[in-house]
């Protein structure tokens, strides 16, 4: 008898555009565009993030309008639909509670395990609070630990071990770089493409 079936995605880079990178565009802040993608120390990458937001006095709000400008990557809902009409899909995310609410809205409120920020009565981002060291390993374990055949997607450092975890893991759209380093993961370019790969390996 087949297990059933869970998918676990990343959030940014795989279904909407990334966050700190669209932040750094409207603010014209250059150095907010390094991402998980490039650095793979992600406490470094987040205490560099904190400290320009200070020296540049950018709060919460800030960064929640410009998300509120933003939306799904294109065909990222279908995929979405595609795979809740298989399986059980679960977003496995290092961003943070305080910013993926009203892009989780777009995506039909698919389930999200991710982060917290620490918010002053100011409104700036005192700190942030991982709800686990390595939490996207954790959990495809856990879940495979449940008896369920766990696939992956991601496309960035910290979804290597994710990745390796699952029972199936794939690269969606990485940085040409991170192939080279993880030659074990198989590349997709498009949905299309995702959709052939878990379809085999799940039998979806």
């Amino acid at each position: 008898m087949q297990k059933p079936v869970i998918v676990c995605l990343d959030l940014e880079g795989v279904l909407v555009p990334e966050i700190w990178i669209n932040v750094a565009l409207k603010t014209g802040i250059e150095e907010l565009k390094s991402t998980t993608r490039e650095m793979p120390d992600y406490d470094k990458l987040m205490r560099q993030r904190l400290a320009i937001l200070d020296r540049n006095n950018l709060k919460i709000s800030d960064i929640q309008e410009v998300i509120g400008t933003m939306g799904p990557l294109e065909g990222a809902p279908e995929f979405i639909r595609w795979l809740h009409d298989r399986c059980q899909v679960i977003i496995l995310s290092d961003t943070f509670y305080q910013f993926a609410f009203p892009l989780m809205k777009q995506l039909g409120f698919p389930t999200l395990f991710c982060n917290q920020l620490e918010i002053d009565a100011a409104g700036r981002i005192a700190n942030y609070h991982m709800r686990m060291q390595n939490q996207k390993k954790h959990s495809v374990a856990a879940f495979k630990s449940l008896n369920f055949f766990t696939m992956a997607a991601g496309d960035a450092y910290n979804d290597t071990a994710m990745l390796g975890e699952a029972d199936a893991g794939f690269f969606f759209r990485p940085p040409d770089h991170l192939p080279k380093e993880f030659p074990q993961f198989p590349v997709t370019h498009t949905y299309g493409e995702l959709q052939e790969r878990l379809g085999k390996a799940g039998n979806l």
